[in-house]
């Protein structure tokens, strides 16, 4: 009989998410900070934006949105977000390719012998990608403070953000839906400190690098 412990314990996932602003890269950077391999969603759906295949599906969507071989996101921005119709289309061309690049890092994630990866991603419970997490955790911040963040950062006006905020799951019922909750409206130190105490809670070891 083959000894069971000979084989490896399989990969959990760890899902990571949070309102427009609330600070999810900060909280992603502590979690590779602690040796663990992060997963970004929003990267691989820009690489996603850059191929050829995906681009000509854009333009044939929405024309005018690729100029010149490269994709105006600006322009790509204002006709999918006017309209729940027109996003779910741009979803339905970008998404599952992010999910098959995912998943393909995860493969090589568990080669490299992670036991826990980090999914980032915005929309995991819009894209009922939280049924497939061992563990959720929703980063928070208040709006006020939110919607500062991302004028400061991103140049939008307050109804922007608050445009994008509303096609979201209410930040309310992510908290309700998580198993941690990390409140993003201090200090980076009591950031740290609740980061620490959800990977202790989860049997991370708590390495950094």
């Amino acid at each position: 009989m083959t000894d069971s412990a000979s084989f490896p314990a399989p990969l959990r996932r760890l899902g990571l998410t949070g309102s427009i602003g609330a600070g999810k890269s900060t909280v992603a950077a502590l979690l590779r900070a602690h040796g663990l391999t992060v997963l970004d969603a929003d990267a691989q759906a820009r690489l996603v934006t850059e191929e050829l295949e995906t681009l000509e599906r854009i333009e044939a969507a929405f024309p005018g949105t690729v100029r010149g071989g490269v994709l105006d996101r600006p322009a790509l921005s204002a006709v999918a977000f006017a309209d729940p119709a027109r996003l779910a289309e741009l979803n339905a061309i970008v998404h599952p390719r992010v999910r098959a690049r995912m998943a393909a890092l995860e493969q090589q994630a568990v080669a490299d012998g992670a036991q826990w990866t980090v999914q980032d991603i915005p929309l995991l419970f819009e894209g009922g990608l939280n049924t497939s997490m061992d563990a959720v955790l929703v980063v928070d911040a208040p709006l006020e403070l939110r919607v500062a963040r991302v004028m400061e950062r991103s140049q939008f006006s307050r109804e922007e953000v608050l445009a994008r905020d509303a096609r979201q799951t209410p930040a309310a019922e992510k908290r309700q839906k998580a198993d941690f909750v990390i409140d993003n409206s201090s200090t980076v130190e009591e950031l740290e400190t609740q980061v620490d105490a959800a990977l202790e809670a989860l049997g991370i070891s708590q390495r950094r690098v």
